[in-house]
């Protein structure tokens, strides 16, 4: 039943995508179709699912409502992976299975959809029929877990260290901040836009940060596992040079930490959340891990 929920969330942020598509009537010969490629690409939809899950849990009227912040969370990921991408970053050919931006368009027109992305994340939030105080958080909470303390933060560290090893806490520095931030964050504005009080959220939030981690350990190992690029939407064995889990601890014992790390999470979500709550963030697991 709650699989099924999860499911139904995801398309209907599918069809809320589609009619949200970003216009920028010019000239310019590929501009606009640049802009919502890698959106619609696909992709797992895991932080709308997350915003969509929550607000569905605590108040099912406020879901219409949170697909704004759902539009503004995937457009703020979106646009973390095309920079992420780059040349001058990882130089990757593919991402959602289709060709990067830099690859079909050049590295100048991948960094400028990106920049768009960015921003309009925060048109996005504007635009949502929720109080002018629920407008102001939703923008803060992005603002500060995508951007200099947040996601880039993640990024920055994980670019300058490569190729250097680090130990376990600093890598767990890196992807609670990378990763887990954004993750944390969509559960947060989930509960902001469905009008959860600030306790839950706060718990929300910092059960976030740990299945920010589980992802992020469970992306490791499949990109050291062969022949994996249908499942990742992109090439593996990239992060042979990086600080991942998996150079780090080994792929068994990364294995472990993963398993360790679900069973954690799934206590948190039993004693910290209501069980309507709970039935939903277990299925979210479920569906994506």
């Amino acid at each position: 039943m709650e699989q099924e929920k999860i499911k139904n969330l995801i398309t209907l942020f599918e069809d809320f995508l589609q009619q949200n598509l970003l216009k920028a009537e010019s000239f310019h010969p590929y501009y606009e179709k640049a802009l919502n490629e890698m959106l619609l690409a696909g992709g797992k939809r895991f932080r709308p699912a997350l915003v969509l899950a929550v607000a569905e849990a605590i108040d099912k009227k406020r879901v219409e409502a949170a697909l704004y912040p759902a539009l503004a969370i995937e457009m703020s990921h979106t646009y973390s992976l095309i920079h992420d991408d780059l040349p001058d970053m990882d130089n990757a050919d593919f991402r959602r299975s289709h060709p990067t931006l830099h690859k079909t368009y050049g590295a100048t027109a991948a960094i400028l959809v990106g920049d768009a992305l960015n921003t309009e994340s925060f048109a996005a939030i504007a635009r949502s029929p929720l109080a002018p105080e629920k407008i102001a958080k939703l923008a803060r909470i992005l603002a500060e877990n995508a951007g200099a303390n947040g996601m880039v933060l993640g990024q920055t560290l994980d670019c300058y260290f490569e190729n250097q090893r680090l130990n376990l806490e600093q890598v767990e520095f890196i992807h609670r901040h990378k990763t887990g931030k954004l993750i944390a964050a969509a559960l947060e504005m989930g509960a902001v836009a469905a009008g959860a009080n600030d306790d839950l959220a706060q718990k929300l939030y910092d059960i976030g940060l740990r299945l920010g981690l589980l992802f992020q350990i469970r992306d490791d190992i499949l990109d050291f596992q062969p022949n994996m690029e249908e499942q990742l939407g992109k090439p593996s064995n990239q992060d042979v040079n990086k600080n991942s889990f998996v150079t780090l601890l080994g792929e068994k014992e990364a294995r472990e930490r993963m398993r360790k790390t679900r069973i954690e999470i799934e206590a948190r979500i039993a004693s910290e959340t209501p069980p309507s709550l709970a039935k939903n963030l277990t299925a979210i697991a479920d569906h994506f891990f």
